[in-house]
């Protein structure tokens, strides 16, 4: 794995290249630890499911294909490109709503749409760009309100002996 970071007072951004490999655990773990708690793991399920696509739509398995990640943070977004070395494929018409029980694939399209405010792909379908902005609320886990400290005052009298 090959591994580029910069960072400044406005951004952070690293590059990830990686051989196509279902053991995405170690690469999660760089690509969320920037990312606010309260939706850290629904960021991590989206971008489980573009890399999974990425490595067995894109690159068919292939562990001489290499997949490419560029994160940034720019201002509150969170900006994430994926590619791959594949041939590129067609977007499905409804990747917004999931499909039918009995279909084998699909959900990861309609999931990456939910969780993420932006979704695009490149004409040839092998780059896909996300973006999660950090007002946007959670999707999955909506942040916990505050507590209410609540203050008791006692008077207890004490007497001294």
């Amino acid at each position: 794995m090959l591994i580029q970071s910069f960072s400044n007072s406005l951004t952070h951004s690293i590059t990830l290249s990686f051989a196509s490999t279902l053991h995405l655990y170690p690469i999660l773990d760089l690509l969320v630890v920037k990312i606010p708690p309260h939706f850290r793991d629904e960021i991590r399920l989206g971008l489980q499911e573009a890399l999974v696509n990425a490595v067995k739509h894109g690159n068919h398995l292939d562990p001489q294909k290499k997949i490419l990640v560029q994160f940034s943070t720019i201002k509150r977004d969170f900006w994430w490109i994926i590619i791959d070395e594949g041939k590129g494929y067609s977007t499905p018409q409804t990747i917004h709503s999931m499909p039918e029980s009995h279909h084998e694939s699909g959900r990861g399209l309609c999931l990456l749409t939910t969780i993420f405010d932006e979704v695009q792909w490149s004409e040839q379908h092998r780059e896909l760009r996300l973006c999660k902005r950090s007002r946007s609320p959670s999707i999955f886990f909506p942040p916990t309100p505050p507590l209410r400290w609540w203050s008791l005052s006692l008077n207890v009298g004490l007497t001294g002996r």
